[in-house]
């Protein structure tokens, strides 16, 4: 793992001087806001039962479903493409360097990006008279749930851009797998055939891998160590099967 810095200061690199990096920031922040300013006009219209944190990272399914595509799409995909991943590889350079690398700044991005939205907040509490607009319970673990299963949303990500070498095809691929994630287990949890006493380890696993059930604990300072465990392990198996997906298609290419 000796070149894995060298690759992961490259990648930062090419999305510092992309154009496409910032315009994706600047759209992601607008979208952020027009919901946090969306949020904040509901308080002024009723009082509400739950913090202004907590609604607004009830909807981190929406940027997730369009961002990450968007981050990760060209990863590896373009380098296909383009045909520079087998340059790239004949260096003195692993595979798994190269997708962690990647991996790696396609991460700090996300995490940058979410991070910036921390503005929001400060402004409020900068001119909010109200403190009970800001609960540091549902921010803090807000960020924690975001930082964590960013994990594997990236993840996700580029595993689909190591399956196609057509970036928009990745993209769709990425978003799929998210929705299937997010929506999809949370719709087969609230599924009536599951409830049978024979799928029983079916409805154990599905309950398990509930993204909304883990978003709820979290919020409430809730650090479950195997919502940690099923991030960590399920990225973890994401990227080995993106490393696989790139060896084999240069044995095949």
């Amino acid at each position: 793992m000796k070149h894995f810095l060298t690759l992961l200061s490259h990648e930062l690199r090419m999305l510092l001087v992309s154009p496409s990096t910032y315009i994706a920031g600047t759209a992601f922040l607008f979208f952020m806001g027009f919901i946090f300013t969306g949020i904040l006009e509901n308080y002024t219209k009723a009082a509400q039962d739950v913090s202004p944190a907590h609604v607004f990272f009830q909807l981190f399914w929406l940027p997730v479903f369009f961002m990450v595509p968007l981050l990760t799409m060209k990863c590896l995909a373009e380098e296909r493409r383009l045909g520079t991943i087998e340059t790239l590889l004949t260096t003195p350079v692993t595979t798994t360097e190269v997708v962690l690398g990647k991996y790696t700044a396609a991460y700090a991005l996300y995490l940058s990006l979410w991070g910036a939205t921390g503005g929001f907040f400060y402004i409020l509490k900068r001119f909010s008279s109200d403190p009970r607009l800001i609960d540091s319970g549902p921010l803090i673990g807000g960020y924690v749930f975001i930082a964590v299963s960013g994990l594997l949303f990236v993840a996700i990500g580029v595993f689909a851009s190591s399956l196609s070498r057509n970036q928009a095809v990745a993209g769709i691929l990425c978003f799929v797998m998210l929705a299937g994630l997010i929506v999809g287990v949370r719709w087969l949890g609230e599924a009536s055939f599951l409830n049978r006493d024979m799928l029983a380890p079916a409805k154990a696993a599905v309950d398990y891998a509930q993204i909304f059930a883990h978003y709820e604990d979290f919020t409430r300072g809730v650090i479950d160590a195997r919502h940690v465990l099923f991030y960590f392990s399920s990225t973890a198996l994401a990227l080995i099967f993106s490393i696989l997906s790139v060896e084999v298609k240069q044995i095949h290419a």
